[in-house]
């Protein structure tokens, strides 16, 4: 059983992982408004914000920083799916929920080894949507891989789902420890950051569907793809602007969680 100075040092992996999430978004979020605006921003997606991050002054100390808080991320979410601390149970939408957080928890380790490797020189490029269409390419290939393909399509829209809801109740909400006033206020940007990130899974999840029916990885997108295509739209600068101040939101949902959550770490 872990004791409590234990379950202190996983409350810290935790802020630190939130706040480093707040970064990476807020980064993501505001190099969006700017192309929205054509103001030299351009789309990018997490990978594309480590670059940038590294590209800053002491961009190698910050982006260190940032590796360790996705790492205790990590930590933190394969904790919310082993032991739920959360009392997400272990009905249906229980172990569905847990297994997003498992996923969530395999993605940011990735990203914080993509992290390493800029640092450290190993290869890693920038961000695009290569990465997922080299993935989706090998599913396919794969006994029954057009289904496995359709079904993680269909998950991802699932997440897309689950975030607009919880942005829309507002059921984030009881895991903040803050008093009425300051989440009256807060409340609105945190929700609106949740919708905005589902409607990019939303997307995202649509064109695995696509890349499924038509068995073509090339139909594949990932954050930075479900950009461009809003701004790709008719008055698209007007949706791209819309949810890419939605991202920004999320990153600041994001750093409120680092600060206010409800970390209840096992003791």
């Amino acid at each position: 059983m872990a004791t409590r100075g234990s379950g202190s040092k996983i409350a810290w992996l935790a802020r630190s992982g939130y706040a480093a999430r707040g970064v990476v978004y807020l980064i993501i979020g505001g190099l969006a408004v700017l192309a929205a605006l054509g103001s030299g921003g351009q789309t990018t997606d997490s990978k594309g914000a480590l670059v940038t991050i590294l590209q800053q002054p002491f961009g190698t100390v910050l982006l260190a920083l940032v590796a360790l808080g996705l790492v205790g991320y990590a930590i933190w979410r394969l904790v919310q799916a082993s032991m739920d601390p959360d009392d997400h149970g272990t009905d249906a939408k229980g172990v569905a929920i847990r297994g997003g957080l498992l996923v969530s928890a395999v993605t940011h380790v990735l990203l914080a080894f993509f992290a390493l490797s800029l640092i450290f020189g190993w290869g890693g490029g920038g961000g695009g949507d290569s990465g997922t269409q080299d993935w989706t390419a090998w599913l396919l290939q794969q006994p029954f891989g057009r289904w496995l393909v359709a079904l993680v399509g269909l998950a991802v829209i699932g997440a897309g789902v689950a975030h607009m809801v919880k942005g829309y109740k507002a059921k984030f909400e009881k895991y903040l420890q803050m008093d009425r006033d300051l989440l009256d206020r807060t409340s609105p940007i945190c929700r609106f950051g949740l919708i905005a990130r589902g409607v990019v899974f939303l997307i995202i999840g649509g064109f695995l569907v696509v890349a499924a029916w038509r068995f073509s990885s090339g139909d594949v997108v990932g954050l930075q793809g479900a950009l461009q295509t809003l701004q790709q739209q008719p008055y698209g600068w007007i949706l791209l602007g819309i949810v890419a101040l939605g991202l920004f939101a999320f990153g600041v949902y994001s750093l409120i969680e680092a600060r206010y959550r409800r970390i209840d770490a096992p003791a």
